[in-house]
């Protein structure tokens, strides 16, 4: 079987493809905190979640971009990186 540009971007190494996958910890702990966040806008708590929650979606986007299981979730981590970096600059 050819390995063309599609199956590379949209399929695993057993040939699923793959667009979604079930979330990681670092996914879970970043929409865990982000929703505390809402909840608790006032004082050193919500420092604290806005770091973690930072922290692990910059943690979650830095293993998809070196460990996705095909090209279009690698693509997605680097996507949500520069977008972390742009909220951050601008």
């Amino acid at each position: 079987m050819e390995n063309t540009l599609v199956d590379k971007t949209f399929r695993d190494s057993d040939g699923n493809i793959v667009i979604a996958q079930m979330p990681n910890p670092p996914l879970i702990v970043w929409v865990v905190a982000s929703l505390l966040s809402l909840v608790l806008t006032n004082g050193k708590i919500n420092a604290v979640l806005d770091f973690v929650a930072n922290g692990s979606l910059f943690t979650w986007a830095w293993m998809e971009l070196f460990q996705g299981v095909n090209y279009f979730r690698r693509a997605l981590g680097l996507a949500v990186l520069i977008g972390m970096i742009a909220s951050k600059v601008i």
